[in-house]
């Protein structure tokens, strides 16, 4: 623990009782004296706060708002030309082969393009980006500033006493706001499901940000574990876990975020890495696809277990890649990969669990619907 860095709430973690771990090269909490069972429903009936200051925060600059878009739609396969100002999009890094470098978000914010990548991936993608991108586009890293995610359905209310202009921000909005004299930039957005707000801040702002949202009566600190819980109950990808390199976009059920004008037929079609290889996908279909899974029982099944079409089968149909407990769920849930003509929601499958199969059965994502203000 002691070579691990710190983000700028790190002390703060440590007062409030966190149990810290390592993650992505961080000191992280897991999770709170509460626990991660009361902290995952707090968030669901509530609000919680995160501290995602580990993840990477880039800003792409140029000429204007044109050369920065079409640069980075060379290393992207999503619509970034036409992102209005002020609003985010989710997107994925691909690699020549069409698999999935890294998931991130990226937000317009006047002529500049605010990216945010995942902790694990951010040195590879700061590189990617200085590699991939022409010389008259900087990119320039965010080494000042934490990060900071309000999730839950009181989130509007919380923000909205400090800066009432939050509350008129619709699911991935971006705006500046001042909350209680501090500026921030906030995304109402998050990866839990619920309504929220990302937020990013001057890290000498961060602790006096984070307790002034904590004296709220209605936020409680959340850590890793109910993050994980929750994002799963919500059929979000983990990167490293849901999606790799090996992944592509269509097998891993995200096509959505390849806007028509990236696809065949498009104004601005192809012209991403791999892009031969995800367009030729989309067109045929995938071989796998990822989905929803519910382990029979009360034991979760964990990634890497491995999924059969029958109770004897000798050759796997796929794999768990995220599973755990889900407590609104009330029940284990599971996502994995299996191949297509069992992905069908409802198919029967088989996960074998310390050496014993387990039935399983196929269902549809997200297992708790979501929260957004659209």
């Amino acid at each position: 623990m002691t070579d691990l860095l710190h983000t700028p709430l790190h002390d703060l973690h440590v007062e409030l009782g966190a149990k810290m771990v390592p993650f992505a090269g961080y000191a992280m909490p897991v999770q709170y004296p509460m626990g991660v069972m009361q902290e995952h429903n707090h968030t669901r009936e509530q609000a919680g706060l995160f501290d995602v200051s580990h993840m990477g925060q880039v800003i792409l600059s140029g000429a204007n708002w044109e050369s920065v878009a079409l640069a980075f739609e060379a290393l992207v396969p999503m619509d970034v030309l036409g992102l209005g100002d002020g609003r985010q999009r989710y997107g994925l890094f691909t690699n020549d082969s069409g698999g999935i470098e890294d998931d991130l978000m990226f937000a317009r914010r006047g002529d500049d393009l605010f990216v945010v990548v995942n902790a694990a991936c951010k040195d590879a993608d700061i590189a990617r980006m200085r590699d991939g991108l022409p010389e008259e586009i900087s990119v320039t890293p965010l080494e000042d500033r934490a990060l900071l995610a309000l999730q839950g359905p009181a989130a509007e209310a919380v923000l909205a006493a400090l800066d009432p202009t939050a509350a008129e921000m619709r699911f991935m909005d971006v705006r500046d706001l001042t909350l209680d004299g501090i500026a921030v930039w906030a995304s109402r957005s998050g990866y839990t499901g619920e309504d929220g707000y990302e937020i990013s801040v001057a890290a000498g702002d961060a602790e006096a940000l984070a307790r002034r949202l904590l004296a709220h009566e209605a936020v409680m600190p959340i850590g890793l574990g109910a993050r994980d819980s929750l994002r799963l109950e919500a059929g979000l990808c983990l990167y490293g876990n849901d999606i790799d390199a090996g992944t592509d976009p269509v097998e891993a059920g995200l096509t959505w975020a390849i806007q028509k004008v990236r696809r065949e037929g498009g104004d601005r079609a192809g012209g991403f890495p791999g892009a031969d290889a995800v367009l030729l996908t989309l067109q045929d279909g995938a071989a796998r696809k990822r989905v929803g899974l519910r382990p029979e029982g009360r034991a979760p099944m964990r990634d890497g277990v491995a999924l059969y079409a029958d109770e004897t089968a000798t050759i796997p149909i796929g794999t768990v890649t995220s599973g755990g407990f889900g407590p609104t769920v009330g029940g284990p849930v599971a996502m994995g990969y299996v191949t297509a003509d069992h992905a069908h929601e409802g198919a029967q499958i088989w996960g074998e669990l310390r050496g014993k199969r387990q039935p399983v059965t196929v269902a549809k994502l997200p297992f708790v619907a979501a929260n957004f203000k659209r």
